[in-house]
């Protein structure tokens, strides 16, 4: 085996097989991981305490805490040094496959808010002192610009990275922050967070250095994450001649105590190591080690940054040997075995060792670390350079999504935080300040998955506002800003504030002395890019793996050959699809819809009636119901007369209509004779039309107040003329999530219950899902089979109807505790997804063009879909949620749609047959509606 040199105390380059984790980190990953780390870490432990047992004599339990790291980190390199590199760089790609199908990076901004520093570090040239006639610190003013311009080419990240304390050192530093208002530099750092926060919608990360807890928890109010590089921990750097040396910031025993402080409050952290300095392998590993012990009692560190030395002109270490991509490759191998599957470990693509910096050098060094078991490329911005390593650019997202796609791997944008802490932000940022806190900011922005969002395309919107490719350069920011992705209430937000927020800030910058701190950052036009998100859930403009997995390949190929039922693991596996996935998946789907259904697209047309907005629940999700509360927020509450119920029902039949569609909200002064006789007012406006009414919410109230069974009640309302059920209410069939949408709803079973008597009883009942909320895959899948396995006993319901959720004014998504419904990705797959698992059993999916415009549901034809719904006479709901789309699709338009698309249109009845052929003749140019009475 080849033996390589390095510098000074560092042991020759070998390469080994490494045991797996000695412990399992508990908090920020997922369940899976969990069970996976679990059921490895018993056996590793006990290996590794051989392994120590062989190396020291005396008991293990009489050591201190150092030496039994001493002793860990050398049966690490022990057993490192008996295995081939090739091996070596095998095993952590295997773990962290294990752990991560996507390799991501953040679209960041940085935001060097000062880079006056009390440490002079022998490496590093973004520590300046104080420079006559320049400010030694950033105004918030400027900060806010920045991140603005980073927001428009869709960034969002900002990184704040500054000196330590300089005000510790420098009179002149704290004489500009007594002029500011701030008493430290942490103060202001947060201060500056925030403005960021509440104004541009970016979310701040902050690199503030060595601080107590207090100072962590002040910064966990304004910032969604922070971190602190451990670097190393070997104290000897710190000696005359050292990187360290006169670097108080720099004690390992400081930086660690930082570390745990952030453990204690609960913050999502990043640290890592710095490679190449003069530490040696043995100390490296004693520093992954002491990171892997405070992460095992906190669970909070969310990255591990591998970032290799680069010698720096001008410098103490000018003349200091780089380390190679080998040494770089066996450290982060190193630092994913000790770790496990389920960490995320990155290493800075602009600093990768590679052939005179060449974009081809550089992507086979990217490749290289890809093999070493990296998942995640840290921050890249497309605006600011790296004042770190500002002799190294950031590269293009196209070439890195290249080398990525190149390994096999799907290169997507993430948040500042990673999914599993975006899954769970209510624990890991401060929502104390609802849609204005940092967690709001976080959903805002998240995808189902806790990834970048990357879209403005909401359900409920008119028209695609998906934003440029990423190969246009945006134009410069102008005063009225709204940022990509930035939710249209912050927006007004910051549209509203612009010129007292601006007096603000120039107050706060008056009377400080000289120029900037820093020059403005300027685009690169030929090589700008920005951050957005197309339809297949791939980056604009940038390429993916050209196949699609085997996993996929698999699953659609046993549906459609072997008409396989899915399981919850497979429906979950399928909603992850993207690029080469995604379309295979929907190919499926609509090969499957053509198999079924044919090439007829069907629809109804129907009038729905709301019969009242009163009631006594307090769905988060709801916008459309009015208490005594919200009369002053949404208007007042209404009760319909049954007059006007028989009206409405009468005029629908003269349009052509062969269904009502009747539901409201659960008024207090309802009983089951209520629905009873709005059953008989509409049935009295038109005999022979076709009533489909009444929540499985609604006919359990309605039982309730009747002492009655729900079948006997069911029964009444079936004699009464009742036709068919809506299948509402349903939300998502997962009690866990119900718990936090709809915590005083029907749960999981009632509602199956509900149903399934409704279909003994001879009822039938169409289905539904609400999603794109605060709802995992995982849940969605759950729903889905929940319906599957209800109609394989009782085959009484007549189609599934995905309804994504409308935002806009929705009372979860405006207290901060929801995302902004799901993204056009996720629409299309619950369609397509929803085809493969139910065919067989619920032949019919429709889309509904309420919630995502007519254009898009016609598209949806072409995904599984087979159905448009109802033409919609009156639609109150989504619009009170804020949804923009028409109040009626009626038939001639409706079947234009159809024709345009190169299907043939069928009108159909409530159940799906064939309408009275005087009902279809009279529907289409039907005479314009009636004013509506609401009292």
């Amino acid at each position: 085996m080849q033996q390589l040199t390095y510098d000074r105390g560092l042991q020759p380059y070998t390469t080994t097989w490494l045991p797996q984790p000695i412990q399992s980190a508990p908090a920020i990953r997922s369940k899976a991981g969990k069970r996976q780390e679990q059921a490895l870490c018993a056996v590793f432990t006990a290996s590794l305490l051989r392994l120590r047992s062989s190396i020291c004599q005396s008991a293990l339990t009489e050591l201190p805490q150092a030496a039994l790291e001493l002793t860990a980190a050398q049966a690490w390199l022990e057993r490192s040094i008996k295995t081939p590199f090739h091996q070596l760089l095998a095993e952590a790609a295997q773990a962290r496959d294990a752990g991560h199908r996507y390799i991501t990076f953040s679209p960041k901004v940085f935001l060097p808010l000062t880079r006056v520093c009390r440490d002079a570090c022998g490496y590093c040239t973004f520590a300046l002192p104080p420079q006559p006639g320049r400010r030694i610190f950033m105004t918030i003013e400027e900060v806010v610009d920045i991140a603005k311009a980073g927001a428009l080419q869709g960034c969002t990240e900002a990184l704040f990275t500054l000196g330590d304390k300089p005000e510790l050192l420098y009179k002149e530093a704290a004489e500009e922050l007594q002029q500011l208002g701030y008493p430290s530099t942490l103060a202001y750092v947060a201060a500056a967070s925030e403005a960021v926060l509440r104004e541009t919608g970016l979310l701040p990360h902050v690199n503030a250095g060595v601080m107590g807890i207090e100072d962590v928890r002040m910064l966990q109010q304004v910032a969604v994450g922070q971190g602190l590089m451990l670097e190393s921990a070997s104290a000897r750097l710190l000696e005359p001649g050292g990187p360290h040396h006169e670097c108080p910031d720099k004690e390992p025993a400081a930086r660690l105590a930082t570390i745990e402080a952030a453990g204690l409050a609960g913050v999502p952290y990043t640290s890592g190591l710095l490679i190449g300095i003069g530490e040696t392998r043995l100390e490296r590993l004693q520093a992954l080690l002491a990171l892997h012990s405070l992460h095992c009692t906190y669970g909070h560190i969310q990255e591990l940054i591998i970032q290799n030395f680069a010698a720096k002109k001008g410098t103490a270490m000018e003349h200091h040997p780089e380390p190679p991509l080998e040494e770089l490759q066996w450290t982060i191998a190193m630092a994913r075995l000790i770790f496990g599957s389920t960490m995320n470990i990155q290493a800075p693509p602009n600093l990768t060792p590679g052939q005179g910096g060449s974009i081809c050098g550089l992507e086979a060094g990217w490749r290289a670390l890809l093999d070493a078991g990296i998942n995640d490329w840290g921050g890249v911005s497309p605006l600011t350079r790296d004042y770190v390593n500002p002799e190294k650019p950031w590269p293009h997202v196209e070439s890195l999504a290249a080398a990525t796609a190149a390994t096999g791997k799907v290169l997507l944008p993430r948040l500042t935080v990673y999914p599993e802490v975006v899954t769970n932000i209510h624990r890991w940022a401060d929502s104390s300040k609802g849609k204005h806190s940092p967690a709001a900011a976080v959903l805002r922005l998240a995808d189902s998955h806790g990834l970048v969002r990357g879209s403005t395309w909401c359900p409920g919107l008119v028209g695609d506002n998906t934003p440029a490719a990423p190969a246009l350069v945006p134009e410069p920011p102008s005063d009225n800003f709204a940022g990509i992705d930035t939710p249209s209430d912050l927006a007004r937000q910051a549209s509203a504030v612009p010129e007292a927020r601006q007096q603000e800030l120039q107050a706060q910058s008056a009377g400080v002395p000289g120029v900037r701190s820093m020059p403005a950052p300027r685009l690169k036009r030929q090589r700008a890019w920005s951050v957005s998100m197309g339809e297949d859930g791939l980056l604009e403009g940038c390429p993916g793996p050209s196949e699609a997995s085997g996993t996929v390949q698999r699953l659609v190929t046993s549906v459609l050959e072997q008409a396989h039922t899915l399981t919850e693991d497979e429906v979950v596996e399928l909603f992850e699809a993207r690029g080469a996935d995604f379309h295979n998946v929907c190919q499926a789907a609509d090969l499957l819809r053509q198999r079924t259904c044919g090439d007829k697209v069907t629809y109804t047309v129907n009038r729905n009636i709301n019969y009242t907005n009163r009631c006594i629940y307090a769905c988060q999700f709801c916008a459309f119901s009015k208490g005594k509360i919200a009369e002053d927020l949404r208007g007042p509450s209404y009760l319909l007369s049954m007059a006007e119920i028989t009206r409405r029902t009468a005029e629908a039949w003269d349009r052509g209509a062969t269904e009502v569609c009747m539901q409201g909200g659960i008024h207090p002064d309802f009983t089951g004779d209520t629905y009873l006789k709005i059953l008989e007012a509409a049935k009295e406006g038109a005999a022979d039309m076709h009533v489909h009414a009444f929540s499985p919410l609604e006919v359990s109230q309605g039982a309730s107040t009747l002492g009655q069974s729900v079948s006997s009640y069911l029964a009444s309302l079936r004699n009464a003329g009742l036709g068919s059920l809506p299948g509402t209410a349903a939300e998502i069939l997962d009690d866990e999530v119900r718990q936090e949408l709809c915590p005083d709803k029907l749960r999981t079973q009632e509602w199956l219950d509900v149903v399934e008597a409704a279909h003994g009883v001879g009822l039938r009942t169409s289905s539904t899902i609400m999603f794109g909320h605060c709802d995992p895959t995982r849940s969605w899948a759950r729903h889905i089979l929940a319906l599957r396995d209800l109609q394989a006993r009782t085959r009484g319901i007549t189609e599934f109807v995905p309804l994504p959720f409308v935002h806009m004014e929705a009372p979860i998504y405006l207290k901060g505790r929801a995302r902004r419904g799901p993204t056009l990705r996720e629409c299309i797959l619950m369609h397509a997804v929803a085809r493969l698992a139910l065919t067989g059993y619920i032949d019919n999916v429709q889309a509904s063009w309420i919630k995502m415009g007519p254009e898009r549901a016609i598209q949806l034809m072409n995904v599984g879909c087979n159905d448009m719904g109802g033409s919609i006479m009156n639609e109150t709901i989504s619009k009170a949620a804020g949804a923009s789309h028409g109040q009626e699709l009626p038939p001639e338009k409706m079947e234009a749609l159809i024709e345009a698309a190169g299907r043939r249109p069928q009108q159909r009845t409530c159940i799906y047959e064939h309408p009275p052929l005087g009902q279809r003749e009279k529907s289409f140019f039907a005479a314009p509606l009636a004013p509506l009475v609401m009292s």
